[in-house]
């Protein structure tokens, strides 16, 4: 494989009222073996401010996550420049689809790399061999491991504030790279974690996995009380919630509170529970999800995602999203239509995206930052097919015969090694693909002393997995991370 010179063009938008002139660079790195033969190379995009010290300014590397998925989400809906014009909602515009400035983006206060994982966008393997090698969790991270030293090397950026901004499998890889450089002296002054997913066994519920349950229920509440589904009372009780995100809501606490004890309890003692003991909680289940007492007896007290998602809206005939519980969609008119996998049809969400942002982002690149190529864009590496659970070649899913993935080691490994390092979880509430709640318990499952917890912050949006589709959580989102750099340069 060859590397080619990357394309460069100059820029200016206006951010909080002020010119903001950068420049973009779109190119691929190459990743090489220990011979120095290259094995990959990795597609990005480096948006770097002008007129400012470069070897000194805060510089975020980021990414979205699948695992196999390529980084437009973040780059054209969230963090890049210009950003794909949607609905105030985030519901899909008609087409054509177009790009404007982005008033959100945090480019005023970092520079920004988004980078393409190995079989997504642009980035490619040179052969078969070498996708086995990077297309699995491991070889992801030392794939964008390499990528971090290459650019921070080629650069002149070892002088500069780090930041890793990860996105769902993002987190994921966020994790494991902070454990993995920190072990080669690359260390992070902070780390983004949206919509994290650190540990799959809270997320995978199966007929032997009980755990992720519970976990899901502050979020089918709140799904529900979206879709108005929940009580007057309880309905009510949210409605005044709507300011701050981050203040506790009483309802939803109610839930949360229940949830890992009363109900994780209940799925613990399973058929030795009292008759009495089981319409408890087949009623404070009904009554927080908004589900009636039928279905939640049929499916023997254990909602998966799937079974919520069909049954929410079925009296209309949709279907919730789990990417995005405000999205729905009508319900497939065929069997096999609900269940835990979603097998009825595309999520709601990805359905109204996929379009504006592949669209937006092919003709952006070949007409504003100038880069040409006839090769595709590979949004997901399910396009390449080469992505594996394991470097070994076997594919079972988390939870499969090899076991639960998991990154809190590796992150915990990284804050306790720099006791500076801070991080910030961000979560929506109307997010099924990795509930809120269960964010806060893997957080805890770090076991931190008081000093190094304090290091770690939460803030939350009324808005679902891609927190920026929602206007207002997209300005929150980069009023957050704008004060997370402040914070966190060590100057």
């Amino acid at each position: 494989m060859k590397e080619a010179a990357p394309t460069v063009t100059h820029h200016e938008i206006n951010v909080n009222g002020r010119a903001l002139r950068y420049t973009a660079t779109a190119g691929r790195m190459p990743i090489k073996n220990a011979e120095g033969v290259t094995e990959a190379l990795m597609f990005y995009v480096a948006y770097t401010a002008d007129g400012s010290d470069a070897s000194k300014r805060p510089l975020t590397f980021s990414y979205n996550g699948g695992p196999g998925s390529a980084s437009l989400w973040l780059h054209i809906g969230a963090l890049g420049p210009r950003t794909v014009v949607m609905q105030p909602e985030g519901w899909m515009p008609p087409p054509p689809f177009r790009l404007h400035d982005n008033p959100y983006t945090p480019l005023d206060k970092t520079d920004i790399v988004m980078i393409d994982a190995i079989g997504t966008g642009w980035s490619r393997p040179a052969d078969d061999k070498a996708a086995r090698k990077y297309e699995n969790p491991e070889g992801d991270i030392e794939a964008f491991g390499e990528f971090i030293r290459m650019y921070i090397t080629r650069n002149e950026r070892w002088g500069s504030p780090l930041y890793l901004f990860g996105e769902s499998y993002g987190t994921t890889r966020s994790a494991g790279l902070s454990g993995y450089l920190a072990g080669r002296g690359i260390v992070f002054n902070g780390i983004g974690l949206l919509s994290m997913a650190l540990n799959f066994q809270t997320l995978s519920s199966s007929a032997t996995n009980d755990s992720a349950y519970p976990w899901n229920v502050p979020t089918y509440m709140a799904i529900a009380y979206y879709h108005h589904k929940l009580s007057p009372e309880l309905q009510k009780a949210i409605d005044g919630c709507q300011g701050d995100p981050n203040a506790p809501c009483a309802a939803l606490v109610q839930a949360e509170r229940w949830a890992i004890t009363d109900y994780a309890a209940a799925l613990s003692r399973a058929d030795s529970m009292t008759p009495q003991e089981h319409q408890s909680v087949v009623d404070h289940l009904s009554q927080y999800t908004g589900l009636s007492k039928q279905v939640i007896e049929e499916f023997n007290l254990r909602i998966d995602v799937g079974t919520f998602d069909h049954y929410l809206l079925l009296d209309q005939k949709m279907r919730v999203g789990r990417l995005d519980g405000r999205f729905k969609l009508p319900e497939p008119g065929f069997p096999g239509g609900r269940g835990g996998g979603g097998g009825g049809g595309a999520d709601p969400a990805s359905t109204a995206t996929t379009g504006p942002f592949t669209m937006a982002f092919n003709n952006y690149m070949r007409t504003e930052l100038n880069y040409k190529t006839e090769t595709p864009y590979y949004t997901s590496a399910q396009q390449s097919g080469m992505f594996r659970w394991s470097s070994s070649g076997a594919t079972p899913a988390p939870g499969g015969n090899q076991g639960f993935q998991e990154e809190v080691s590796p992150l915990r490994a990284a804050i306790v090694g720099n006791p500076f390092l801070k991080v910030l979880v961000m979560e929506g509430y109307y997010d099924l693909a990795t509930p809120y709640y269960q964010a806060e318990y893997t957080m805890h499952e770090l076991m931190l002393p008081p000093a190094y917890r304090a290091n770690i912050s939460y803030e939350r949006y009324w808005s679902g997995h891609m927190v920026y589709l929602e206007q207002k959580a997209h300005a929150k989102l980069q009023k957050d991370w704008d004060g997370f750099v402040d914070q966190t340069q060590g100057h």
